[in-house]
């Protein structure tokens, strides 16, 4: 079966049951009481403001599905969608994850001080296996998806904190395990403004501006628990 086949099946399966697909509603809060403070919402510095983180990473239509793709969504505490985790080993520098076999020897080379994490689905605080990635190793307008876990590099993000500007304190790149470019690595992107769109992908793009003129639109922050 296709993932399009997958992604619709489930999807019928979870409508008809109430279940993961129900769309939050427009709040400047994120994640389910029930995840509360282990959750963590990734969000875009672009849209970002004082009293609201925006829009975050979501689990489109809350199917918990290898292939199923991640979007940017309106912050919100009633949307299972966007409960993610960061699991074990945590965020731990990524030359723990290459002693672990998770990263290649470049990306330990090039990126071994910076600190690395795994962004596990996790609805309603029920983890899934299922983290944030790439199918593949990371390539020009690469959509993120669900993938196992246990998949080495495309599974693990690089919180590039070198490439952060000065203007955007709080904000950083999200660089993807599996890079092979070093230069302009490729990192979390999105294009577009969320707000008048359906369906807005998280993708991959070289980073643009680095290090002091990233856009905003390649930067992100992260706030464990339930954000008001």
């Amino acid at each position: 079966m296709s993932i399009k086949s997958h992604v619709l099946a489930a999807a019928a399966v979870l409508t008809l049951a109430g279940g993961l697909s129900t769309v939050g509603t427009v709040a400047a809060s994120a994640a389910t009481p029930q995840c509360g403070s282990t959750c963590i919402e990734v969000y875009s510095a672009k849209f970002a403001t004082p009293t609201s983180l925006g829009f975050v990473e979501t689990v489109f239509l809350g199917i918990p599905v290898r292939g199923v793709p991640t979007i940017v969504q309106r912050a919100s505490s009633s949307n299972p969608a966007e409960d993610l985790i960061v699991p074990a080993p945590g965020r731990v520098k990524v030359s723990q994850w290459y002693a672990d076999g998770m990263v290649s020897a470049a990306v330990n080379e090039h990126y071994g001080s910076e600190y690395a994490v795994q962004i596990e689905y996790a609805p309603y605080g029920h983890p899934t296996g299922l983290c944030t990635a790439v199918a593949a190793t990371a390539y020009q307008d690469e959509h993120l998806s669900l993938q196992p876990c246990s998949t080495p590099g495309t599974t693990v993000w690089i919180l590039d904190i070198a490439d952060s500007p000065a203007t955007y304190p709080p904000y950083f790149p999200i660089v993807n395990g599996s890079d092979t470019d070093f230069v302009h690595p490729f990192a979390m992107t999105i294009l577009g403004n969320p707000a008048h769109q359906c369906f807005t992908p998280i993708i991959m793009q070289h980073l643009t501006g680095n290090p002091d003129n990233v856009p905003a639109n390649q930067l992100w922050g992260a706030h464990f628990g339930i954000a008001y």
